[in-house]
């Protein structure tokens, strides 16, 4: 079961450009524009569609489906060489990698529960080790600053309209895709731990202990709610992936704002003490991509066992008060 769950993650790694790419949602539009119209809207800053590096026709290949490929193909690789010889006492690579695995899950299972954070650990913590890599390996020197562009009157090349490697959450498709695989993943678990009757009794089920018209009355309630609670489930992916791009597609812009103000004296000056911050903002939005599908998942799987434990504890009352009574007739007797 290890290993299946391995060998899925690594194709979910190396998949997700191809869902991203199913899923594309670049404008139409910036297509059709003339090259001086196209150079003219990338100097102000990054473009929203990831641009094309290759072109097969029937299968298109952006700066950002390279850059995904590499961050996963690296994940994958120090992975595996970190755990190749396990030894008892870590050091090195397999330390490195122990600390954030034991660090994520212990993390993770204070929020979600034990119970819950062995279905799902493997997911979240892709996620935020995923976007976390792909967010900083974005302010790698190189990174949006290597390509092709327009030149100017003189020949000079002031500004790159074609980069070879663009930030991986700094385009929607992918943003949107890994949504998507947590859409289909938590629908997967929802059901798992309700079953289909349950699954909807959560969402549109009554709450609460009522009776006679009161109860009729929360039904309607609920009811109304429920629906509610199936939109905002349905909006969730184009939250999620909007959030997460929104964040990473600014600091990127503004880095290369930043770059474009210094001119090719301070161009590289200025945009040092940003990167801090974007540092930062990489790891704040892994983490809060992970925690908000980490809760949504919660929310879904959790049940109220409240019933249960006081159930337990009147039997266990129950049984000891039994036991009381008979060692109390045992020594009348004697």
């Amino acid at each position: 079961m290890r290993a299946l769950r391995t060998a899925l993650l690594y194709c979910c790694l190396l998949g997700l450009p191809l869902l991203a790419r199913a899923a594309e949602v670049g404008l139409p539009a910036a297509e059709a524009a003339s090259a001086a119209t196209h150079a003219e809207a990338h100097a102000s800053g990054l473009p929203a569609a990831a641009p094309r590096i290759v072109d097969l026709g029937f299968f298109q290949i952006t700066n950002s489906m390279m850059v995904t490929w590499i961050v996963a193909i690296v994940l994958i690789v120090f992975a595996q060489v970190a755990t190749r010889n396990l030894r008892a006492i870590p050091e090195g690579a397999q330390n490195f990698w122990e600390w954030v695995v034991e660090s994520l899950h212990d993390f993770l299972g204070g929020i979600i529960g034990a119970d819950l954070v062995k279905q799902t650990f493997w997911f979240f913590a892709t996620l935020f080790i995923f976007i976390l890599t792909s967010n900083w390996f974005g302010l790698i020197p190189g990174v949006g600053t290597i390509g092709w562009g327009h030149p100017d009157a003189n020949g000079a090349l002031q500004h790159i309209t074609n980069p070879l490697f663009r930030g991986v959450n700094a385009d929607l498709n992918m943003t949107l895709a890994m949504s998507m695989v947590f859409f289909v993943c938590w629908t997967y678990w929802a059901l798992k731990s309700n079953g289909i009757a349950g699954f909807v009794m959560h969402i549109f089920g009554p709450k609460g202990e009522t009776s006679g018209l009161l109860k009729g009355l929360m039904v309607v309630v609920f009811l109304l709610v429920g629906v509610l609670e199936v939109v905002s489930i349905l909006f969730r992916p184009v939250s999620l992936s909007f959030r997460l791009y929104g964040n990473i597609f600014a600091g990127e812009n503004m880095l290369e704002t930043m770059s474009a103000l210094g001119g090719a004296s301070l161009g590289w000056l200025l945009p040092i003490p940003f990167y801090f911050m974007e540092l930062l903002v990489g790891l704040v939005q892994a983490l809060v991509f992970m925690l908000l599908t980490a809760v949504f998942t919660l929310l879904i799987c959790q049940h109220d066992e409240g019933h249960g434990h006081s159930h337990g504890d009147d039997h266990g009352n129950d049984h000891g008060h039994g036991h009381g009574h008979t060692g109390a007739n045992a020594g009348a007797k004697h």
